[in-house]
């Protein structure tokens, strides 16, 4: 990789011009597929973030509508960690991940890596690199062999896209009970409904009437979305896991 190429990055003028110049960057790296995603807040909604992506239109659509972020585990990493995540198809454990992950293969987005973005600012994103071959070893050894390069490149993208993502809306976080607290922290480790009534000493039903109000809290259909926007938010975090 040449510096010429990174500085490109920091001398685009137009949103579009800088994204082809990511791209470029990726296809040096043999990933045909690169997304770039920032919000100027963690606690921002992830759908309205910047982003510049070279994916299928039809899967970006897709993503969009089913509001795929709020279940994907690789924007879940990232909203947690500062570490890179090479995709592994068991990172996508529940049906609804399954389904996500099936649904990006017939894309080809098939394996790839991501890395989180955290700014001193409070900006979250995560910047992806994709292709459509089999996630096995080989690809997985490729991978570990370009992550430092992979990674400047990833701080390239920040410094320079930085002046493209919206500024931060400010949004108050639900007030949620303690007991929708424990309930939400139990979702989060995996635990069901009947796992929590137990763990509880209350009836699942109770349970389940406790994740009715969150997600109507959170304007959000799923469990795993309202896990999503409460890490997002700062009311939960993967560290108060019950162990």
């Amino acid at each position: 990789m040449r510096t010429v190429d990174l500085d490109e990055l920091l001398h685009t003028d137009t949103a579009s011009s800088w994204g082809e110049a990511l791209f470029a960057l990726g296809r040096q790296y043999s990933f045909d597929k690169v997304l770039f995603g920032m919000s100027g807040s963690r606690h921002a909604r992830l759908e309205n973030a910047f982003i510049q992506s070279n994916y299928p239109t039809k899967w970006r659509e897709r993503y969009d509508a089913e509001r795929f972020a709020y279940v994907d585990p690789i924007v879940s990493h990232c909203m947690s960690s500062t570490l890179p995540l090479v995709w592994q198809p068991d990172m996508f454990r529940s049906p609804a991940q399954r389904s996500l992950y099936e649904e990006a293969c017939s894309h080809g987005i098939r394996a790839g890596v991501s890395f989180p973005i955290h700014g001193p600012n409070g900006e979250f994103g995560l910047l992806s690199f994709a292709v459509d071959t089999a996630a096995d070893g080989a690809f997985v050894r490729d991978v570990a062999s370009m992550l430092p390069d992979l990674a400047l490149v990833r701080d390239y993208a920040f410094a320079s896209g930085v002046r493209f993502c919206p500024p931060p809306a400010q949004e108050a976080a639900p007030r949620l009970t303690p007991r929708e607290l424990e309930v939400l922290n139990w979702v989060m480790v995996g635990k069901s409904s009947w796992e929590i009534s137990k763990i509880t000493g209350c009836s699942e039903a109770t349970v389940n009437f406790h994740m009715g109000n969150i997600r109507q809290k959170f304007n959000v259909n799923t469990r795993q979305q309202a896990v999503v926007r409460a890490i997002s938010l700062g009311l939960i975090t993967p560290e108060d896991h019950h162990r």
